[in-house]
């Protein structure tokens, strides 16, 4: 989820700041993005698919795609890497955690949000406010940063899509959080979160994630599974008990990794996510929030999670981005390929849309791409991207032809031995007998190539 690591020090303030924040403009020369049909190859600081008000399937674009700018890559990004230094070096941003910092940047992510044209963002709470010396002055200093975050959606009308927690960059939670060992940490990582469900209702927030990068483990020498997922339950269902009490209405998601940070994260995959969920009681509570990067490092391909979390109910949100599965690290690029948007749209249509969840890019610029502009065009690209999926998607609906061919190919469940199956009211000793009288059974092909080149048709 994140590639932002916040310091663990002291925020400095400047009691005597003088600073203007509504005077600034932090992208100058670039106007608001427009919907350019008619655009050339060269002209990527426009809309060439992506027009929000235009009606598609009975809704705009805008309805089905709920479009999100993450905080966290977008404006917290450096392009530092493990073998290089930052690269992107934002005019607006000094480098420091001091309070009127964090406001510039906050500031400089309303106009983005304005001028790209987007409803809604998202952020961890270390995002938007530094970590102070003690949990009193980090509150204080989420309090005054989410004032002004309040302040700038009223005026904007841009909302927030979902609010999160770094549980995992401070060193206190290098063992884990809700999963730590030691009870202190435990206890720090529920107190974090009940803030952030606070500051949640707040500002108006539609989910709530948690993301475990560090609940997992690296050697099962010194892990007790059991009691690592059993605490982490009884973490999830005081976060359920924190949010009725408080009366925030938005909807809580999980987000499921195999790998990275820890060597095996407890939320691996969607599957495994629901069924940790319904084991301990919680699947009534939670959806899940899938990032297709996630689910390529679990060897899955890239629709599959969105697929699986959708077929059992579960589907909350997106985090809308690819990787390189041939590096096999989380890279969080921007998603530039139309069949994988079309197969995703596919699905969120299939359930008649995503709200309250929506599309979030979960993206980054890469190093190399270290002009203001490029973050613009990259959002832009990933826009256009999904706006061609969801009319791809669209176009196999409403034509019926891939769907009939799916249901051809499961109709004998409709009659016979087969309804008996699919109700549940056959057994084996029926099923031998059937065998008995009819034989070995045929095979059928099953047109993978005939699907592949009808999806390249539509796409």
């Amino acid at each position: 989820m994140s590639s932002f690591a916040p310091k663990a020090k002291k925020a400095k303030r400047n009691e005597n700041s003088a600073t203007n924040y509504d005077m600034n403009e932090y992208f100058e020369g670039i106007d608001n993005i427009k919907y350019t049909p008619a655009a050339g190859p060269e002209d990527t600081l426009c809309f060439k698919h992506y027009n929000a008000q235009e009606v598609v399937h009975g809704r705009t674009m805008e309805e089905w795609l709920r479009f999100s700018v993450c905080f966290w890559h977008t404006f917290r990004g450096t392009g530092a890497d493990p073998f290089g230094f930052p690269t992107l070096h934002r005019p607006w941003d000094d480098g420091t955690d001091s309070m009127d910092n964090a406001k510039r940047r906050l500031q400089a992510a309303f106009e983005f949000f304005t001028k790209l044209g987007i409803k809604y963002y998202t952020f961890h709470d270390r995002d938007i406010a530094p970590e102070g010396e003690n949990l009193a002055e980090t509150n204080r200093n989420l309090d005054e940063m989410t004032d002004l975050a309040l302040e700038l959606q009223q005026k904007t009308g841009v909302k927030l899509l979902w609010a999160t927690c770094n549980l995992f960059a401070n060193p206190r939670y290098m063992n884990g959080a809700s999963t730590n060992p030691d009870a202190h940490v435990f206890a720090h990582a529920a107190a974090q979160v009940k803030k952030g469900l606070e500051i949640a209702k707040k500002l108006g927030a539609e989910n709530f994630v948690f993301w475990g990068g560090r609940e997992g483990y690296h050697t099962i020498l010194n892990t007790n599974v059991l009691s690592e997922l059993s605490h982490m339950a009884n973490f999830f269902k005081m976060a359920v008990a924190h949010k009725q009490k408080i009366g925030f209405t938005g909807q809580l998601l999980i987000e499921p990794k195999p790998k990275e940070p820890a060597k095996h994260q407890y939320d691996y995959d969607a599957m495994t996510v629901i069924g940790f969920l319904k084991h301990f009681g919680l699947d009534k509570h939670f959806k899940i929030n899938v990032e297709p990067n996630h689910t390529t490092l679990a060897g899955h391909a890239y629709e599959h999670d969105v697929v699986m979390a959708s077929a059992f109910g579960m589907l909350g949100s997106v985090d809308s981005n690819t990787g390189s599965p041939d590096l096999g690290w989380d890279t969080d690029q921007f998603p530039m390929d139309v069949k994988n948007a079309t197969l995703v749209m596919k699905t969120i249509i299939g359930q008649k849309g995503l709200q309250p969840g929506g599309l979030n890019f979960d993206c980054k610029v890469r190093r190399e791409s270290t002009d203001v502009k490029d973050m613009f065009i990259s959002h832009i690209g990933a826009m256009d991207t999904f706006a061609r999926g969801l009319k791809s998607a669209v176009k196999i609906i409403e034509d019926g032809v891939m769907d009939r061919h799916v249901q051809e190919r499961y109709k004998t469940y409709k009659t016979g031995i087969g309804a008996k199956i699919e109700n549940g009211t056959t057994s084996f000793e029926e099923l031998e007998k059937y065998i008995l009288e009819n034989g070995e059974p045929e095979l059928l092909s099953g047109q993978q190539e005939h699907c592949e080149a009808m999806l390249n048709y539509y796409v």
